[in-house]
């Protein structure tokens, strides 16, 4: 195979973008070779413009060989199941975040994706971010020593009513499954996990309309702690304007800071154990040197993911978000849920994934019916909102 044909299941907003992307050549060896979307106006939107066929059914899709792959950007709750009916087919699979709703669901995706043989990634686009790569770099290298502390407070992810009210899926449990946890902090919750590693104990306090007039949270704050001892706060919210992005991690050998698009980094040439029980003095002047690291090349975003993907398939490059990622980003929030749904406890992880299930299948059932969209432009190009903002 020297060009992988992409199919885009799902021509909304970030799928339309996507297809935009490859019909314009900018992942090479790659190419828009047909489309999916049970919108009728969407499929003779994107027929007109891309010149491509535009499929209402994925298992005509699927049986066409139309395409080697497929990128999936429709509702959450319908992520695996075409995932797995895709890779079962034989294409390959990019997912969108989350890779579903709930962590049972992921497991069986990724066990479908591990048997078919073919490439299964999923949409981290901020993983292309450099800032976030040299943070993980310094954590996962040990340079920070033992973790103590790691606090994000992400409450940039600002949202009005009239997004809420753009699609008849958005903010529900039946459609979106769930509120910011779902659909803007995935990014977040992945790359804190990413850079510092996954904790043992959930406890969430996920408060529902807080600021909208929506069915599902849109104001959280998680606390976790981690088998080493370290413990986490995590704090977002789509009610605050302006809003945060902040991110520190302290450790016994220094502290990292990441804010306003500069990675701050304090080091220190003696571990705090080491000259906190060995100094004569109250409080030493230990010595710690400074510096700040600026990206040192672009953040990529999702045709990075497009392009790493690409070449997973056609050359075996390591895919820089794999399928099997999105397990542990969903478990973070399916936990905050749980914890929310069990009066704010603590949740131990691995959690009850049969419990789990039952009580956001009872929220599903409970939920109010759609509502009217409002139109919704699809401009074809990647928002701002979709990458990392300062």
């Amino acid at each position: 195979m020297k060009t992988v044909r992409f199919c885009v299941i799902g021509i909304g907003n970030i799928g339309t973008a996507h297809a935009a992307c490859l019909a314009a050549g900018k992942i090479e060896g790659a190419t828009l070779s047909a489309v999916c979307d049970i919108d009728p106006s969407r499929r003779a939107f994107a027929e007109k413009t891309w010149g491509v066929p535009a499929f209402a059914d994925l298992a005509e899709l699927l049986s066409s060989g139309a395409a080697d792959a497929v990128e999936i950007a429709v509702p959450h709750p319908l992520h695996a199941d075409m995932a797995m009916a895709a890779l079962q087919s034989g294409m390959h699979v990019l997912v969108e975040k989350p890779v579903d709703i709930t962590v049972s669901k992921a497991r069986a995706l990724n066990e479908v994706a591990a048997r078919s043989g073919r490439v299964f990634g999923i949409m981290f686009n901020q993983r292309t971010n450099p800032l976030f790569a040299k943070a993980r770099e310094i954590v996962q290298g040990g340079a920070l020593g033992r973790l103590k502390r790691t606090v994000w407070i992400i409450t940039n992810w600002y949202r009005t009513q009239h997004y809420y009210d753009s699609g008849s899926w958005r903010a529900t449990w039946s459609g979106e499954g769930g509120g910011v946890l779902l659909n803007q902090a995935p990014h977040n919750l992945d790359l804190w996990q990413w850079i510092c590693g996954m904790p043992q104990e959930v406890t969430a306090f996920c408060d529902v309309a807080k600021y909208h007039r929506i069915e599902v949270e849109d104001d959280v704050t998680i606390f976790t702690r981690y088998a080493d001892g370290a413990v986490g706060t995590f704090i977002t919210s789509t009610g605050e304007y302006p809003g945060t992005n902040r991110l520190e991690i302290t450790g016994d050998r220094g502290k990292l800071v990441l804010e306003n698009g500069v990675l701050k980094r304090w080091q220190l040439a003696v571990p705090e154990r080491t000259f906190c029980f060995s100094a004569t003095e109250n409080t030493p002047d230990a010595a710690v040197t400074y510096e700040e690291i600026r990206p040192d090349r672009p953040e990529t975003a999702h045709a990075g993911i497009l392009q790493n993907f690409t070449d997973a398939v056609l050359h075996g490059t390591p895919l820089l978000a794999p399928g099997t990622d999105g397990i542990h980003e969903l478990t973070l929030s399916n936990a905050a849920y749980l914890s929310q749904w069990t009066g704010n406890r603590p949740v131990s992880l691995p959690f009850d994934t049969a419990l789990f299930d039952r009580l956001l299948r009872e929220k599903r059932e409970q939920a109010t019916a759609e509502k009217a969209p409002t139109a919704a432009p699809k401009s074809g190009k990647y928002a701002d909102r979709w990458q990392v903002r300062w």
